[in-house]
C-alpha cells in the first residue's frame, strides 16, 4: 500500500511539473511574432544550455523586515552544462542603474568562465559567494590547485512585492537553482529570480524565446532569456499595438507602502541573456548585445534613468577555444553574414518579454501591494480591434 501511495504521489508531482513547464505562452493565445522559433522556443534550443530556478514565496500582509512577505528567488544559466568549458562572450549596458558582476573580466578576456546567475538587487553578494563555494565543492576547475574567477550575477529590484531588505536568498537557494538547471522547456513567469518582478505596469518575471536562421545553408539558433522588470504601462506595445494605452485604467498596480518613495513610473530593470551556436568572436557578440534594446523598445522599454538594462551574449561554438597553454584555432562567421543573427536577437528578446508577461500570474506581496497579470481576454480583444489577429 505504501509503495502504491509513493508511486501515486510521484505521478501527481510529475503531472504538476509538466503542467507548469507547459504554462500558456504568447503564441498559444494567438499573438503573432516575426521569425521562426526553435522546437522549444526557448534559450535551451541552443544545445548545451541549461536553466534552473529556486523560488521563495512565503507570508502575506504587512511587511516585517526579515520575516516577509517574501517574493523572490534565483535563476541559473549554464552555457555548456555543469562543467568548466568557457565560451566566447561579451556584454553591454543600455542604462547602468543596476549590476552584473564579473563582466569586467568577460570584456577583458573575451570568455565567460562561469554560469550566469540572476536574482534580486540585494542578493547579488550571497549568490556570488555561494557559486564560488559550489566551485570548490564540485572541483569546477579540475586539477588546477590555484585558480581565481569572477562569477557573473545579474539583478533586478523586486522590492515592490518582496521584503528585499530581509535578505531571504541564502546559499541553499543558489544551490537549488544550480541543481535544478537542465535542458528542455524553460519555466516562465513568477519563477526563480523573476518571482517578484513587474513589467510595463503588469506582473512580469522570467521569459524565454528562440529563433532559427539559415546562413549559407547552415542552420544557427539564437536563444534568449530575460528577467523582465521594467517600463511604464503607457508605453506597452504588443505586435505593434498600443496595448498600454488601451489598458490605461485596467488592473493598475496597488501600492500600499509609505508614500515617500523615489521610484518613478518606468523605473525598473531588465537582464537579458543571449545564447547562440553560431561561431562568433567576442567583438561580434558585442554587436549582438547591441541589438537587444531593439527588442526591448518594440515592447515599450525606454531605458529610463532608474533602470538597470544589462545584457550578455555568448556563443557555444568553438568548444576548444579556451586553452591556457596552447595556441588554438577557431571558426567565425564573416561580419557580412551576421545580420540575420541581429534580427533574430531583436525578435527573440521581444517575444521573451511578452512570454514573461503572459506566463506571470497576479501576485500580492508586502503591505498587500499587488501586481496584476495582464488580462489575456482584453489583450486578445485589443489585438483583434487592430486587426493583428483574426
Amino acid at each position: 500500500m505504501l509503495k502504491k501511495n509513493v508511486i501515486l504521489i510521484s505521478l501527481v508531482l510529475l503531472i504538476l511539473s509538466i503542467g507548469y513547464s507547459q504554462k500558456q505562452r504568447a503564441r498559444d493565445i494567438g499573438i503573432p511574432f516575426f521569425g521562426k522559433p526553435g522546437k522549444l522556443n526557448a534559450i535551451t534550443d541552443v544545445k548545451g544550455v541549461e536553466v534552473g530556478h529556486s523560488t521563495i514565496i512565503s507570508g502575506k500582509g504587512k511587511n516585517i523586515v526579515g520575516k516577509g512577505p517574501v517574493r523572490t528567488g534565483v535563476t541559473a544559466i549554464f552555457p555548456r552544462g555543469k562543467k568548466f568549458n568557457p565560451v566566447y562572450a561579451n556584454w553591454y549596458s543600455l542604462n547602468g542603474n543596476g549590476e552584473m558582476t564579473g563582466t569586467t573580466w568577460v570584456t577583458e578576456s573575451g570568455f565567460l568562465e562561469t554560469p550566469i546567475m540572476i536574482t534580486n538587487t540585494n542578493s547579488v553578494g550571497v549568490v556570488r559567494d555561494a557559486v564560488l563555494k559550489w566551485y570548490v565543492d564540485h572541483n569546477w576547475y579540475g586539477n588546477e590547485e590555484w585558480w581565481y574567477t569572477y562569477p557573473v550575477v545579474g539583478e533586478t529590484y523586486d522590492g515592490f512585492l518582496n521584503d528585499i531588505y530581509g535578505f531571504h536568498v541564502k546559499e541553499e537557494h543558489v544551490l537549488e537553482a544550480i541543481k535544478d538547471a537542465k535542458s528542455g522547456p524553460v519555466k516562465e513567469g513568477n519563477i526563480g529570480g523573476g518571482t517578484g518582478m513587474l513589467t510595463l505596469g503588469f506582473k512580469g518575471g522570467i521569459g524565454s524565446s528562440s529563433r532559427v536562421v539559415k546562413i549559407n545553408d547552415k542552420r544557427y539558433v539564437v536563444g534568449v532569456l530575460v528577467q523582465s522588470n521594467f517600463g511604464s504601462r503607457k508605453n506597452l506595445t504588443i505586435s505593434g499595438v498600443p496595448v498600454g494605452i488601451e489598458l490605461a485604467d485596467t488592473l493598475n498596480l496597488i501600492y500600499n507602502a509609505p508614500p515617500s518613495n523615489r521610484r518613478k513610473e518606468g523605473d525598473g530593470s531588465i537582464i537579458v541573456i543571449v545564447a547562440t551556436d553560431a561561431p562568433l568572436l567576442p567583438h561580434q557578440l558585442k554587436r549582438i548585445v547591441h541589438r537587444v534594446p531593439i527588442g526591448i523598445g518594440n515592447v515599450g522599454g525606454r531605458g529610463s534613468n532608474g533602470s538597470g538594462d544589462i545584457f550578455l551574449a555568448f556563443s557555444t561554438a568553438n568548444k576548444n577555444a579556451f586553452n591556457r597553454k596552447k595556441t588554438t584555432g577557431v571558426r567565425t562567421l564573416s561580419n557580412d553574414l551576421i545580420t540575420p543573427l541581429f534580427e533574430a536577437t531583436a525578435q527573440a528578446v521581444e517575444e521573451s518579454i511578452v512570454n514573461a508577461m503572459i506566463a506571470a500570474e497576479t501576485m500580492d506581496g508586502i503591505h498587500g501591494n499587488t501586481a496584476y497579470a495582464i488580462p489575456q481576454d482584453r489583450l486578445i480583444s485589443i489585438l483583434k480591434k487592430y486587426n493583428r489577429i483574426d
